[in-house]
């Protein structure tokens, strides 16, 4: 409490009084005691109403360390980061102590936003995965990205204004999290937006009467920020609003000009504040200064387009981005000092101090610091997990294992041991995690269906990340040894490199505040430069990779205003008449095309269908004929994409003939290939329902691919199938299939098709109107794909592989239809040549198969056998070559050419040579056992090894001067090549490096 001593007294009923006294180490001149009053936060139900005491969040915290500096967030529609250092003393407040008002709740303060925009017209649309349908980012980052091909032209607008509470996840700043008052990994981003409809004026009337009015935020603690040059902005919010010039500040390009990328839509924004010490005044005031100010509503006002050349241009729809921070609201209605302290985060850190057996309230800077990581970090990967993203060593997979781990290693310096069921040796987190699935109800509905996937998923990836950090343990000790020994060699001081410590933190997991722990323990001290640059570099490698929304405004924009949505005819007929609406070569429009030219053709009417959904557009032709039916041009269509929204892009080649624009086109898919696709799609679905049936319903579709030759099928789920398993699965399908069902699909509300229990795909978007395909009594999903009309059209069903493709990911891969029965008689075709070469039955191909392999087996090792032999009895026969090196101590030293010896019989001629030559030896043997293949061998007795010489450390460069590199034990080590001629002088260096150490070491 910045070097106060605190006296703390129980008055009236159990309330409490702080009584603070400077003590004598502060900087205070004054000696009187300053006296503090809070009510007690309303984290949740269980919590009673009451007092308790904390400093204000008017004085700077002092547990950031300096070397982990504040970054700037990314220039999205989310709020900026300004920090500006601020000297302030604590203030003396009090507050009331009153009951918990529900309306301040996360849960209300949602809903009252959603609530206030919806009687304003905007239609209230759910929040979108936490997985982007945009490849451009990695997570979804900002509220807006949901609406970006509507801002960029590219799909219309299916109404005026909206509004959403959506979930984020931003790693950027991963660092600050729990350091400062308001950094998170996940957060709620409530938005109103307007496509084309309202601008400016009735943005920031609304925000206003949302601020003060709905929430009831005193007008005289907003301050209000805005682009240095927008007039408008500003006459708007002093003169019509009311607000004071001297809490209106105009802020340059940095901080107050949103802007999508180098090009593309952009504009200025203006942002809200809250005042905690309005008493502080106006002069010097920097809105970034976080003791004082927190940004909590950002308005951008979308005008511009943002040319090559840098020039602006007004959009021709303006639009309307918003974002205020839930969290943030929070901490300001609900009177805490950070957002960590609100009923959306507290209760977690509740769990976790429980677990910890420490009392937040009470709790130390560090302690403190680490459950409020814990607390942010179990909300980001509770929602990652349940929205289809598992730990892996790639993309998203990675941002969620990294954040696990970083909880895991947290709840170590707590001293969190066990489930806290009493099983010291089990997984924490799963007991933080079902407190995170408890506060989802409103959030995320569909998390606590996922909780058993969710929890199981975090026991494995935490238990298999300690050992882990148990291997970490031994590498650090290794480097520690290694630091001790050079530096006692060089007769320099003992250092770790920040690269190792670095590779500690982010591969095995450990802070680096435990590796300077452990390290000066043993007297060896760290890079921190090193470790800082290597820390900056990930950073700003993240930074670039996934934190940057890209908007830009291409000529295809004005072609979704002259081309009108396609109309999808493939349901119900493979042919039909259509117009050519245009033609693009190379991404231009043209008004013909010739014989030989591939093209892009979009049409007002198509069968075909476009690829979505996994499954692959059809093929077919394009005809084009006159007079009497006679063809003047062919277009053989090779694939259908959609564009710009619902336009379906026909992409083929002129076969013959011209093709131009306004002609009309038989469109006629190819028959076979579609049916292929239908028995395909079906089997998927049908697939799906199998898996879950035999594995457990919680896993969940994590991509799929619908082809002509075969299905791809990707889940969830943590370990490989067994072959029973596989075979209950291909027998539940084939029992489907033969029960020759009919299907059934239906168009219905989105919210009627779940709750009648249908499947969302993976990554797919849809609208109100969704069409749900059932197998009845077996499969409902919500598709847009080609099906077969009856099981019985499929005909059967194999399961060609199975495997993982990332951490907790597996891939199904099958065939069905057509495609399986092209794959039995491949399959018999090799059968029976192999029948024919083996000259055996097919029932007898795998008995004959196991005993050649047993016979070859045993014929290599006859041969491996053979050749250590021969290369003993050449090793003999150089043993003589041996000489001696040192004067107090004879070492007896051998470096030689084996010619082509083999790398295992090399081996064995060094075992052999150290053992015959007696302690202390040291042999070094070279080979050449291919073409452009070099072996070594290096083996030391133990009085070489005492006297500091390895041979793991000391073959390394003799393997470098071949063009290769190896290691190995002190005492023995192995190393190889890719420069056979470099052989002779890489031995000669050997032996005059190894009689120079040994000579000075044995003197």
């Amino acid at each position: 409490m910045g070097g106060l001593q605190h006296s703390l007294l129980s008055i009236n009923g159990g309330k409490s009084l702080i009584v603070l006294f400077p003590s004598s180490s502060s900087s205070s001149s004054s000696s009187s005691a300053t006296t503090f009053w809070f009510p007690k936060p309303a984290h949740s139900s269980a919590i009673s109403t009451g007092i308790v005491t904390r400093t204000l969040a008017c004085f700077s915290p002092s547990i950031s360390p300096s070397r982990h500096r504040l970054l700037k967030e990314p220039r999205s529609v989310q709020f900026r980061t300004r920090s500006t250092p601020a000297s302030v003393q604590p203030v003396t407040e009090e507050l009331e102590d009153k009951p918990k008002d529900s309306s301040v709740s996360g849960d209300s303060i949602r809903q009252r936003f959603l609530d206030f925009y919806a009687s304003r017209g905007h239609k209230i649309l759910p929040s979108s995965s936490l997985v982007p349908d945009d490849p451009t980012v990695l997570l979804t980052i900002a509220g807006m990205l949901q609406f970006k091909p509507i801002f960029l032209g590219k799909a219309p607008r299916q109404v005026p204004r909206t509004t959403t509470s959506q979930k984020c996840i931003r790693t950027n700043d991963v660092e600050n999290v729990g350091r400062t008052s308001r950094h998170h990994t996940f957060f709620e981003m409530l938005g109103n937006f307007s496509f084309g409809d309202y601008f400016k004026r009735e943005a920031i009337k609304w925000a206003w009467e949302l601020s003060t009015k709905e929430y009831g935020l005193p007008a005289s603690k907003l301050w209000i920020s805005v682009y240095e040059d927008d007039d408008e902005a500003f006459e708007i919010w002093n003169k019509e609003i009311g607000v004071p010039v001297e809490r209106i500040l105009r802020m340059g390009e940095e901080d107050n000009f949103w802007t999508s990328g180098i090009t593309g839509p952009c504009g200025p924004c203006s942002e809200i504040y809250y005042d905690f010490c309005p008493e502080r005044g106006y002069s010097d005031v920097d809105l970034g200064d976080d003791t004082r100010f927190i940004e909590f509503y950002n308005l951008v006002f979308m005008q511009y387009n943002k040319k090559d050349d840098g020039s602006l241009e007004p959009l021709k729809q303006k639009n309307i981005d918003t974002g205020l921070g839930l969290e943030r609201m929070a901490r300001i209605l609900q009177k805490v000092q950070n957002n960590y302290e609100t009923d959306l985060i507290y209760p977690i850190i509740e769990k976790a101090s429980e677990l910890a057996n420490v009392s937040y309230a009470t709790a130390d800077d560090d302690a403190k610091l680490n459950l409020k990581i814990i607390g942010d970090h179990m909300r980001a990967v509770v929602y990652l997990i349940s929205d289809g993203v598992f730990p892996s060593n790639i993309g998203r997979g990675y941002v969620v294992r990294r954040l696990i781990r970083r909880a895991v290693r947290t709840g170590r310096l707590l001293g969190i041991k066990g489930d806290g069921r009493g099983d010291l040796e089990g997984a924490f987190l799963p007991s933080i995690a079902e407190k995170v699935i408890e506060l989802s109800t409103h959030i995320d509905s569909e998390v606590k269906g996922k909780a058993p996937r969710i929890l199981e998923e975090l026991k494995r990836e935490e238990l298999r990340f300690v050992q882990t950090l148990e291997r970490g343990e031994k590498l650090l000790d290794q480097m520690l040894a290694e630091a001790l020994f050079s530096a006692q060699e060089n007769g320099t001081v003992p250092c770790l490199s920040g690269k190792v410590a670095f590779l500690l933190y982010d591969t095995y997991g450990f802070p680096v505040e435990i590796t300077t722990e452990v390290a000066e323990e043993r007297g060896v001290s760290i890079d921190m430069n090193g470790f800082d640059i290597e820390m900056e570099n990930q950073r700003r490698q993240s930074q670039a990779a996934h934190n940057v929304v890209k908007l830009s405004v291409e000529n295809d924009s004005d072609l979704a205003e002259k081309i009108t949505h396609t109309e999808f005819l493939g349901y119900d007929s493979l042919s039909a008449k259509a117009v050519v609406e245009s033609l693009m070569v190379n991404g231009k429009s043209v008004i013909r095309v010739c014989e030989g030219s591939d093209v892009e053709v979009l049409l007002n009417r198509t069968p075909f269908y476009a690829e979505s959904g996994g499954q692959i557009g059809d093929h077919g032709f394009l005809y084009v004929t006159q007079g009497n039916e006679q063809q003047t041009a062919v277009v053989e269509i090779k694939d259908v994409q959609k564009s710009l929204g619902n336009i379906f892009v026909h992409k083929g080649t002129i076969r013959e003939g011209v093709l131009e624009v306004g002609k009309e086109v038989e469109a006629t898919v190819d028959p076979n290939l579609r049916q292929r696709a239908k028995v395909h799609h079906t089997a998927t679905h049908l697939l799906q329902a199998a898996l879950k049936k035999v594995i457990g319903q919680e896993t969940s579709q994590a991509g799929s691919l619908v082809a002509f030759e075969r299905l791809r099928f990707d889940f969830n789920f943590h370990r490989p199938l067994l072959d029973t398993e596989l075979e209950e699965i291909e027998g539940l399908i084939n029992g489907w299939i033969g029960d020759a069902t009919l299907l059934q699909t239906k168009v219905m509300p989105l919210n009627d098709a779940k709750n009648a229990g249908a499947i969302a795909m993976f990554g797919e978007k849809y609208g109100e109107q969704v069409r749900v395909v059932e197998v009845p009594g077996v499969s409902m999903e919500l598709c847009g794909g080609t099906h077969v009309s009856n099981t019985a059209e499929i005909r059967a069903f194999k399961i060609i592989s199975e495997q993982g493709i990332a951490s907790g990911v597996r891939r199904i891969e099958a065939v069905a239809g057509e495609a399986f029965i092209e794959y039995i008689n491949a399959r018999d075709f090799h059968m029976k040549h192999l029948c024919s070469t083996l000259k055996v039955k097919a029932e007898e191909v795998t008995t004959r198969v196991e005993n050649l392999v047993e016979e070859l087996r045993a014929a290599r090792n006859e041969v491996a056998a053979l050749r250590a032999k021969a290369a003993v009895y050449k090793a003999s026969i150089i043993s003589s070559k041996a000489f001696t090196v040192g004067t107090s101590k004879e070492i007896r030293v051998l470096v030689e050419c084996m010619d082509d010896i083999d790398a295992d019989s090399l081996k064995s001629a060094a075992e052999y040579l150290v053992d015959t030559l007696e302690d202390p030896a040291a042999v070094i043997l070279g080979s050449c056992p291919d073409e452009g293949k070099v072996s070594l061998v290096a083996a030391f007795t133990k009085g070489v090894v005492d006297l500091g010489i390895q041979a793991g450390k000391f073959i390394g460069p003799v393997a470098k001067l071949c063009g290769g590199g190896g290691g190995g034990r002190p005492n023995f080590a192995q190393a190889g090549g890719r420069k056979p001629e470099n052989l002779p002088s890489a031995l000669e260096k050997a032996r005059a490096d190894l009689v120079s150490i040994l000579s000075e070491k044995a003197s």
